[in-house]
């Protein structure tokens, strides 16, 4: 018979073992724990038929048109286990941890594989990702304004063996009115947290993990609370650059986009930026004069930024100068005022 057990065991199994994520397609799609192989039951449509008549007349009725459709399937899912497994066993799970997951689990045991089931299923699984955000971390915020390279500079501390989460990569969004471009699309707010939650997990909370400077909102994906509080009340290494370095990191980044690309991402900033200089901006765009239309867009983002660090204890904000982009020596100074 499968085994039921408790999420700390179920995810410490997984760095072995498959999961197998029984649950619809749009579920799925919807969230789902990072490395989980989807081998749904029903389809999307199947559930809604099953879930239907169960409500108007009653669980057997509902178990009996479960058992039609599975039925045909059986020797599908069989054939698709041998695939996708290499220890003999699997980790199932399904919504509240019910009969979708103990149906599943029962059948791949009696083929021969070994099963664990997780105890009140991905619901359980929710919650111990919203309360991971909870966990004290030992964080260092990488700041700076628009231009400063901080991704690139995030990546280069990581090679120098610093911990770094790059909520940028996780949200699939640069943040800024042009963070879309070049980008896949975003995924739902409850896989970007499920997301973080994982590479969260993997932080030594004893050393400093740095994060780049957000604002809350990165595209359409929300910061955790928990997180957020503590980026808020965190130390702020704050990179500066002469704003020629900073066009020059720009438009090597965003020039390779279409002219209509980069037209639309500045329109997003129309109101704030100023409906005249909107217009000398695009028709930069439109020469090819991209370096004008950046300089033009870095008077809102730095005025952004500057109301920010404003929000920020003066104290915990530490100002770091350089005269040229070079990210490896960055890195290696900004490494040593917190060593």
């Amino acid at each position: 018979m499968p085994t039921s057990i408790d999420i700390d065991q179920f995810l410490k199994l997984s760095e072995i073992h498959p999961i197998l994520d029984v649950r619809t397609p749009a579920e799925f799609e919807q969230g789902h724990i990072v490395g989980a192989i989807n081998l749904p039951l029903f389809t999307n449509e199947e559930r809604i038929i099953i879930g239907t008549l169960y409500k108007k007349e009653g669980k057997q009725p509902a178990v009996l048109k479960g058992l039609e459709v599975v039925g045909p399937k059986l020797r599908e899912y069989v054939n698709e286990a041998i695939k996708l497994n290499k220890t003999g066993t699997f980790l199932v799970h399904c919504w509240r941890g019910g009969m979708r997951s103990s149906s599943m689990a029962w059948f791949l045991e009696t083929y021969g594989f070994k099963c664990f089931t997780l105890k009140s299923g991905y619901k359980n699984y929710r919650k111990y990702v919203l309360d991971s955000f909870k966990e004290e971390k030992n964080i260092l915020v990488l700041g700076g304004k628009t231009g400063t390279g901080k991704t690139v500079i995030l990546h280069e501390l990581e090679k120098q063996n610093e911990q770094i989460i790059d909520l940028e990569k996780l949200a699939h969004h640069k943040g800024s009115s042009f963070g879309s471009l070049g980008e896949a699309p975003q995924s739902s707010q409850e896989q970007f947290e499920n997301e973080l939650s994982f590479q969260l997990s993997k932080v030594d909370s004893q050393k400093k993990c740095w994060i780049e400077n957000e604002s809350r909102l990165i595209g359409k994906n929300i910061i955790p609370e928990g997180l957020w509080g503590q980026m808020k009340k965190a130390i702020v290494i704050s990179i500066g650059l002469p704003i020629e370095e900073r066009v020059s990191y720009l438009v090597e980044q965003y020039g390779k986009f279409s002219k209509d690309e980069l037209a639309e991402a500045t329109e997003r900033i129309g109101k704030k930026l100023g409906g005249q200089h909107v217009k000398r901006a695009i028709d930069a765009i439109g020469v090819g004069d991209y370096k004008k239309a950046f300089e033009i867009c870095l008077v809102y983002y730095d005025k952004t930024y500057n109301y920010g660090e404003e929000k920020r204890e003066e104290e915990k904000i530490i100002h770091c100068d350089f005269e040229k982009m070079d990210i490896v020596n960055i890195a290696k100074a900004i490494k040593k005022i917190q060593s």
